[in-house]
């Protein structure tokens, strides 16, 4: 079987300015048919989504993938929930990781792996505070500046 490098890689940007990414995990997606051909023609976005607990699976909301150009009567919904496949080890840490006070699960990275499949890098993270906001923004023009 030949392994396929691919160039797709949808990334959130937001999330690293609104909130302190502290572990990260990868995960794969349970989705439909026409869902991995949208990921892999680039019409994704994970800007506005967030991960949640039901029960003790892990879903991810917001997640929008265009319906498919091509796509018939069983083309997909393009913001519904979708399923993350975690091994049951990951999913415990981040279960008891969540529960404690301003932790949160955020999609920062959906890619197409080497065999093929879509995955979502997802992060555990805490929310900055507006000066924490102020500080990144500063050390942003500084660099900037200093590339000048």
């Amino acid at each position: 079987m030949q392994k396929r490098s691919s160039n797709i890689e949808i990334l959130n940007k937001k999330a690293s300015f609104e909130f302190i990414l502290l572990e990260k995990f990868t995960a794969g997606i349970a989705l439909c048919g026409t869902e991995i051909k949208s990921i892999r023609a680039g019409k994704a976005s994970i800007v506005e989504s967030y991960c949640y607990f039901a029960g003790k699976q892990l879903y991810v909301r917001g997640m929008h993938v265009a319906e498919y150009r091509w796509g018939n009567l069983n083309n997909h919904e393009p913001k519904r929930e979708r399923k993350l496949l975690l091994n049951a080890k990951e999913i415990n840490k981040l279960l008891r990781r969540t529960k404690e006070r301003g932790l949160t699960i955020v999609p920062t990275r959906l890619f197409i792996s080497e065999n093929g499949y879509a995955k979502l890098e997802i992060s555990l993270a805490k929310g900055k505070k507006v000066y924490d906001k102020r500080e990144a923004i500063k050390e942003k023009d500084i660099r900037r500046a200093m590339e000048r």
